[in-house]
């Protein structure tokens, strides 16, 4: 029976650079993460081989809400550990704010060092504010402070100094819990340009709760654009624990193994709110189902159910929509027309083949 070290080693042991992982929550990712720690330290004479970012990391991260003074001085305290030494990359370049611009945040930030000022010490908490003139501190939500601990940790990653320490991989568990629908398609373009300023030097692992963003990071390594680069060095797997608690890393050969769950995330999406990537898993569900039927990309699957448009000229537009770069920079919400063609298309694929999910 396999457990979680198990996993570990079996991941360890991979030849490809690049691993996608999807679980469920609960699974056991962040102890992956863990364990992958252990080995790698166990085979390099017990130090750190490689970075991390999961549970853990956010741990790191702790509001002082300045309760006697009513919230006046609120600050996010950073919790001193071996990573303060490389804090001064964060002072002395705006690699921290060139992170973060992906996702257009509202506030500005101050880093603060300790009260003696000695930078070697790194920094002891981080201020938020809108008002340029005011400064007047505020608290950001929590989806906010979880794009910003995941910024912080992206702009570490670019530290040489701690990559050259430690640069034999990166392992990054769900940076996408508490974030807004919006920003997972933005979450996806920077861990994309991650492994594109890293590969191949470094092993990359990431690992997700979140269809959307594993299906956009399996869509951009094994069929986009980039995909002659990546496709033959990625390995992607679900992570499962059957009913007898036994843990298995399943290779995603087949087909139709996500269509379920890609199927359940977009109707749900479809009752509450539609975003420019859900196109991504539509063109996926279409692309599997023909696969599944025997035939290759999507447009088999769009001529087998009723459309009001030609399906050719529909599927030009899943293509169309499904690629666009300007999703990043902008709220990501459907348009109107945009949101009447992925509903259509939606029913019309439940009343066809009569999913039951």
């Amino acid at each position: 029976m396999k457990n979680i070290k198990d996993i570990a080693n079996q991941l360890f042991q991979l030849p490809q650079t690049i691993s996608l992982i999807y679980a469920f929550n609960s699974t056991g990712k962040t102890k992956l993460s863990v364990e992958y720690k252990e080995i790698t330290k166990a085979n390099n004479g017990g130090n750190h081989s490689g970075v991390y970012y999961n549970a853990y990391s956010e741990d790191l991260f702790v509001w002082d809400n300045d309760e006697p003074h009513y919230n006046e001085n609120a600050k996010l305290e950073v919790v001193f550990s071996s990573l303060n030494k490389f804090h001064s990359l964060l002072l002395d370049t705006d690699i921290l704010e060139e992170k973060l611009s992906l996702y257009h945040p509202r506030y500005k930030f101050i880093l603060n060092l300790y009260d003696d000022g000695d930078r070697e010490k790194g920094i002891k908490s981080i201020t938020f504010f809108v008002n340029e003139e005011t400064k007047e501190a505020i608290k950001i939500s929590r989806g906010e402070e979880r794009i910003f601990i995941w910024c912080f940790f992206l702009a570490l990653f670019d530290s040489e100094t701690w990559t050259e320490e430690q640069n034999a991989h990166f392992f990054i568990d769900d940076p996408v819990s508490s974030m807004d629908e919006h920003n997972i398609f933005t979450t996806a373009e920077s861990i994309t340009k991650l492994i594109d300023g890293t590969y191949p030097k470094k092993k990359i692992i990431v690992t997700t709760h979140h269809i959307g963003l594993f299906s956009i990071l399996a869509d951009r390594l094994i069929k986009g654009h980039k995909s002659a680069k990546y496709k033959e060095d990625t390995a992607v797997f679900l992570l499962e624990r059957n009913v007898n608690d036994e843990l298995r890393l399943n290779s995603q050969d087949g087909a139709f193994l996500f269509h379920l769950h890609l199927l359940k995330t977009l109707d749900d999406a479809a009752k509450t709110e539609l975003f420019s990537y859900h196109f991504v898993l539509l063109r996926q569900l279409l692309e599997n189902i023909s696969s599944f039927l025997g035939r290759g990309g999507i447009g088999y699957a769009l001529s087998q159910i009723k459309l009001k448009e030609d399906p050719n000229t529909v599927g030009e537009r899943i293509h169309s929509l499904s690629h666009k770069d300007t999703y990043k920079t902008q709220s990501n919400k459907m348009s109107e027309s945009e949101e009447t063609l992925f509903r259509e298309i939606l029913g019309e694929i439940i009343s066809k083949y009569k999913f039951k999910f």
